[in-house]
């Protein structure tokens, strides 16, 4: 089936001639003017990959992409209205996958997606077990891809689930940055070490929401293992 792109902007001209260069690519599309409208859209079309516009009214697109991390993996691609290093480097810790400078090509966008799709396609290294993983107070259930804190489920997006899986399943080891890319999409897969800081950072937000500070370590120079898990601070 038809891939289908979510294309987000303020400006119906940039909008029509997305529209076109993707259906010429054979790809399906949806369009938004705003933030609050694309969020509606993504939720209840579950897209494939947004286009996302980062100046936007009504939740701009960096407010968006955070609102879309909390639940979801979908790829985004965003757009910059200026060559702006600041919108770029929050766009890619936020949980963006690439950006492309405004004024663009058309066809540079399309290609950029397709790259993107490509990559988010390859599927992730199989699981070894299926058996529950506990640590501390906190368990996993691989199959169920459900993360249980104290008896209460903690909703997690799927990249968010396999990094936390790949730090319970050994606890005493270190992994860089590196390694949990690799665990995420296999040897060779190109993102930035803030794309796997990102998630990072939004895992120990979400336990630290339910009473658990201590899920995660960071080794300086290093990277990340697992935490006691204890909910001492």
């Amino acid at each position: 089936m038809p891939r289908t792109i979510l294309i987000v902007d303020d400006d119906p001209h940039i909008r029509q001639l997305l529209t076109f260069a993707f259906t010429k690519a054979g790809l399906d599309t949806l369009e938004a003017g705003d933030g609050e409208e694309a969020l509606a859209m993504a939720q209840r079309h579950a897209p494939d990959l947004l286009v996302l516009d980062i100046n936007m009214p009504r939740m701009d697109g960096l407010d968006l992409c955070k609102r879309l991390r909390q639940d979801s993996d979908v790829p985004i691609l965003f757009l910059s209205s200026r060559d702006d290093e600041i919108d770029r480097i929050l766009g890619i810790e936020l949980g963006g996958d690439d950006y492309v400078v405004k004024p663009f090509s058309p066809r540079e966008v399309v290609a950029r997606s397709m790259a993107i799709l490509r990559r988010t396609a390859a599927k992730p290294p199989a699981v070894e077990t299926a058996a529950l993983l506990k640590h501390g107070a906190l368990t996993l259930d691989p199959e169920g891809w459900t993360a249980i804190w104290r008896g209460a489920e903690v909703s997690l997006t799927a990249t968010e689930f396999t990094i936390l899986r790949t730090l319970v399943s050994m606890p005493s080891k270190i992994f860089s940055r590196d390694n949990i890319i690799d665990r995420l999409h296999g040897p060779g897969f190109a993102i930035t070490d803030r794309t796997i800081d990102s998630h990072v950072r939004n895992l120990r937000g979400k336990f630290i929401a339910v009473g658990c500070a201590d899920l995660i370590e960071t080794k300086p120079g290093v990277g990340y293992r697992l935490g006691s898990c204890s909910g001492d601070a």
